[in-house]
C-alpha cells in the first residue's frame, strides 16, 4: 500500500490513495488509535489553559475519522511537493483571515507521496506525508480544524524508529495502529485575522539533533510563524487553483471503485501537477511557430487517455497563454478544444 516512486499510472497513484482511506478509516475505530490521538491533543494544549474538553476532544476525533473517510482525496504529483514546501515555508498569514470557503471542499484528504520533513525545535525529525481538513464547530464557533500525519511505514523517517522502540514488547498493538501517525494540527478560526506565534520557541538542548533523510526537503518548525501544519495546507490551498497548476481525475479501477464502496468510502481522487509546456520545435531545433500575442485562455476539460489505455478528463484552468513579451489581446476570451 505504499505510493510508488514510479507510478506506471495516475490511475495507480488514485488506488493506493484509496487503500490508504480505507485503512486509515478503519484504524480510526481502533481504541488504541483513538487513545494515541487523544494523548497527543491533551498533551499539545497541557498547561495552556486552553486544554480541550473531553466533548471538544470526542468531536474533533469524529470529524478526523470523517475526513478520512468522506474527504475528498488530493495527491500531490512529486514535481509539486518543493513548490508546495517552499511557498509553504515562506508564508505569513498573519493578519489574514480564512473563510468558510477557503479550502477546496469542508472535508478532504492531501497525500504527498513525496513527504516533507518537519524538524522540531527540539531537533527531532519527522515526516508530513498526508493532511486532512474539515470544518468544524466548536464551543459554537466555526474552526478549520487540520492534521499532520505521518507516514509509518517510511524507512527514512526517524520517528518511526522512536515508535518501534516503544511498543518493542507489544508488537500486536502496533500492528493495530493504522498507516498515519497524528504529528500536527491546527485549529484555525474562521472570520477571525490570524495571529501568529506570540514567540518563537527555542530549543533546550535536552535532545540530539536527529539527520534528516538525504535529498527530501526539509522544513524548519522553528522558523514557522503559523506551525507547519497550516502552512502547508493553506499553500497547497492557494497553488491548486493557480494556473501553474493542473488536476487530473484518474478513473478509479473496478476493484477499487468495490472496496470504495464497500466501505463508502470518498474516491474521486484528484491529482495536482505542474502544468506541462508544449514544445514548440521540430527535429532540427528550430521553432515551428510561436505565438505573436498573448490571450485569455477560458477553463476548459481536456480529454486524454493514461497508459491502461482508459480515457478520463482532467480541468485546465482559465489561463494567459503566449510569450510574456508580446502585448495581450483585448477582446472576447479564447477558448481551446483538445481532443
Amino acid at each position: 500500500m505504499q505510493f510508488s516512486k514510479t507510478p506506471s499510472s495516475l490511475t495507480e497513484l488514485a488506488r493506493t490513495a484509496v487503500l490508504a482511506k480505507a485503512d486509515m478509516t478503519q484504524a480510526h475505530t481502533r481504541q488504541i488509535n483513538r487513545d494515541l490521538a487523544t494523548y497527543y491533543l491533551e498533551s499539545r494544549y497541557a498547561g495552556t489553559g486552553l486544554e480541550p474538553g473531553t466533548e471538544a476532544i470526542e468531536h474533533l476525533l469524529g470529524q478526523i475519522g470523517a475526513a478520512w473517510q468522506h474527504g475528498t482525496p488530493y495527491l500531490i504529483a512529486p514535481a509539486m511537493t518543493a513548490v508546495v514546501a517552499a511557498a509553504a515555508e515562506a508564508l505569513d498569514l498573519t493578519g489574514d483571515t480564512l473563510t468558510g470557503h477557503t479550502a477546496p471542499g469542508d472535508l478532504g484528504t492531501l497525500f504527498l507521496p513525496e513527504p516533507l520533513y518537519v524538524r522540531r525545535v527540539d531537533g527531532s525529525v519527522h515526516s508530513l506525508a498526508a493532511i486532512t481538513w474539515a470544518r468544524v464547530g466548536i464551543d459554537g464557533n466555526a474552526v478549520w480544524a487540520i492534521f499532520g500525519w505521518a507516514d509509518r511505514f517510511d524507512a527514512r523517517d526517524p520517528q518511526n524508529t522512536r515508535l518501534k522502540a516503544t511498543f518493542r514488547k507489544q508488537p500486536k498493538r502496533l500492528a493495530q495502529l493504522g498507516r498515519y501517525i497524528l504529528v500536527d494540527h491546527a485549529l484555525v478560526p474562521i472570520g477571525t485575522p490570524i495571529r501568529g506565534r506570540s514567540e518563537q520557541p527555542h530549543r533546550d538542548g535536552t535532545h540530539e539533533w536527529e539527520a534528516a533523510p538525504d535529498g527530501r526537503f526539509v522544513i524548519q518548525d522553528a522558523g514557522s510563524r503559523h506551525g507547519i501544519c497550516l502552512s502547508v495546507a493553506y499553500a497547497f490551498w492557494r497553488i491548486q487553483e493557480q494556473p501553474l497548476a493542473t488536476i487530473a481525475r484518474p478513473p478509479a479501477d473496478k476493484a477499487t471503485r468495490r472496496r470504495a464502496e464497500r466501505d463508502s468510502i470518498t474516491h474521486d481522487t484528484r491529482v495536482v501537477m505542474l502544468r506541462r509546456s508544449s514544445s514548440t520545435t521540430t527535429h532540427g531545433g528550430e521553432p515551428k511557430w510561436r505565438y505573436q500575442v498573448r490571450f485569455v485562455v477560458r477553463g476548459h476539460w481536456r480529454r486524454l487517455t493514461n497508459r491502461d489505455g482508459e480515457p478520463y478528463r482532467t480541468w485546465v484552468n482559465a489561463h494567459i497563454k503566449g510569450p510574456e513579451d508580446r502585448p495581450l489581446l483585448g477582446g472576447e476570451k479564447v477558448n481551446i478544444l483538445s481532443r
